[in-house]
């Protein structure tokens, strides 16, 4: 053991990521002894049966589980990705048998007091699995037989973590697109999703109504500019539609809708006859898809969705229908949570909403709000910094590594990174929905924190052997 240590000594081990880990890992751990402070029992983590305690005792496992994984020849990871994927995949199916459930989803084992939860375990083993089928010599990602295989092991473990329910870690997976991307992916598929993601966010906010009318008349405008030769009759055409749709609109929507239908009806048979079949196609696909889907996912939200998920949606994207003492609650004490810190910050310990339990969920979704009342502005930006920094180096790891299987891993890991991230801490400040992603190290729960430990520990041992 202590030869294997000296070896590791004497390798290129890449000490801003390892030092931004136990950085970042300390930080978290003084984060949550603020929020659960109590002047009455300042050594409430030396008692492991209180929530700082039980953290202590994770923070030591993370350590021993990370310094295992520098003994572990890196091979190990690609050798047993697929064992490794299969045994989350039990997991993730035994949790919805034998569970616990917490707050209406059953997505925790219990054991003594303490609780695991697979999905976190299931980001570790997918990222494998997937860096280790896309690496094989015969895998060709623009292939349809590689693609849907990939597409298999990413969307198996969402099916069953959606089942649990948890719409959170599920989303999480999406990031694993950015490795199939960089390995050829088509940016069309990346161009779709986002494009119906403002589809659906514009249909929230303003109605399927107007976004099918918008798009249309978009759609409409491609075809005239491409359909007139003349700039001066295709201003005068396009002005004129514009101009009488959204007259109608005011009149009667349907109306409104009706126009604008029917001459994107006109000027797509005049390109048909002029035999522009692609133009022709992608217009008539692509509004069709778009109008359908701003009608469907309005129709989905109010029928399909259950009142507490209607209420995270509204809340992200129509607060003015939600309740401010109920819905609304949780963000709202966030950011006055996080605007009370002014520049500097309260302190350290002096946080009053954060001793006054003013933020629900303040020990795990939103613990970013007890950052930004008692550490200020340059606290929450020295958070920021430090896991742009993390990426940063995670990609440099990822890029300088000289086996495709690190390579892809290291990318897979800085996606769910970047993600977890940028939603938790959007979360806390409304920009995003609350939908329970936690931000990595700075949050109450062991399965987080080994299953980000088992991310950059394993990363950093596979980048020792470039």
């Amino acid at each position: 053991m202590a030869q294997r240590f000296r070896s590791i000594r004497s390798k290129g081990v890449d000490w801003i990521t390892l030092s931004l880990y136990f950085s970042l890992l300390i930080i978290g751990w003084l984060m949550l002894y603020a929020a659960v402070y109590d002047e009455a029992d300042p050594f409430a983590f030396l008692d492991f049966t209180t929530t700082i305690g039980k953290q202590t005792i994770w923070v030591i496992i993370s350590l021993f589980v990370f310094a295992m994984m520098m003994v572990i020849d890196w091979k190990f990871w690609n050798t047993f990705a697929y064992p490794i994927y299969l045994t989350t995949i039990l997991l993730l199916v035994g949790v919805l048998i034998f569970g616990t459930e917490i707050k209406g989803a059953k997505s925790w084992f219990n054991f003594g007091g303490m609780s695991l939860q697979p999905s976190e375990f299931a980001k570790f083993s997918t990222a494998l699995a997937l860096s280790s089928f896309i690496s094989y010599y015969k895998s060709d990602i623009s292939t349809r037989n590689t693609f849907m295989v990939s597409m298999g092991i990413i969307f198996l473990p969402v099916f069953l973590i959606i089942l649990q329910p948890d719409a959170g870690s599920a989303l999480i997976f999406l990031s694993f697109f950015i490795v199939l991307y960089r390995m050829g992916m088509s940016g069309f598929i990346f161009m779709l999703g986002l494009g119906l993601m403002i589809i659906f966010i514009t249909s929230m906010i303003f109605g399927p109504m107007i976004v099918a009318i918008d798009v249309i008349l978009i759609g409409l405008i491609a075809l005239i500019f491409n359909y007139n030769k003349k700039l001066r009759n295709t201003l005068l055409s396009v002005g004129g539609i514009i101009f009488m749709t959204f007259l109608l609109y005011f009149i009667n929507p349907y109306l409104a809708l009706g126009l604008s239908g029917f001459a994107l009806t006109i000027y797509l048979f005049l390109q048909f006859r002029e035999r522009n079949f692609r133009l022709t196609t992608l217009v008539g696909a692509g509004v069709s898809l778009a109008v359908l889907f701003g009608f469907g996912t309005n129709y989905a939200f109010n029928n399909f969705l259950k009142p507490h998920q209607q209420d995270r949606i509204n809340a992200w994207l129509r607060p003015e229908l939600c309740d401010p003492q109920k819905t609304l609650y949780n963000i709202i004490q966030s950011k006055m949570a996080i605007g009370s810190g002014g520049f500097q910050g309260k302190g350290f310990l002096q946080g009053n909403m954060t001793k006054l339990n003013y933020v629900p969920e303040q020990t795990t979704d939103f613990i970013f709000s007890t950052v930004g009342e008692e550490q200020g502005f340059i606290g929450t930006l020295g958070i920021i910094i430090l896991f742009t920094i993390l990426l940063i180096r995670i990609t440099i790891m990822a890029e300088r590594a000289k086996t495709p299987f690190i390579t892809n891993f290291g990318y897979c890991v800085a996606g769910i990174f970047f993600l977890q991230v940028f939603i938790n801490i959007g979360m806390t400040m409304g920009l995003m929905p609350v939908i329970g992603i936690p931000l990595p190290f700075l949050r109450k729960g062991g399965s987080a924190l080994l299953g980000f430990t088992l991310l950059l520990g394993a990363l950093i041992k596979m980048d020792m052997e470039r």
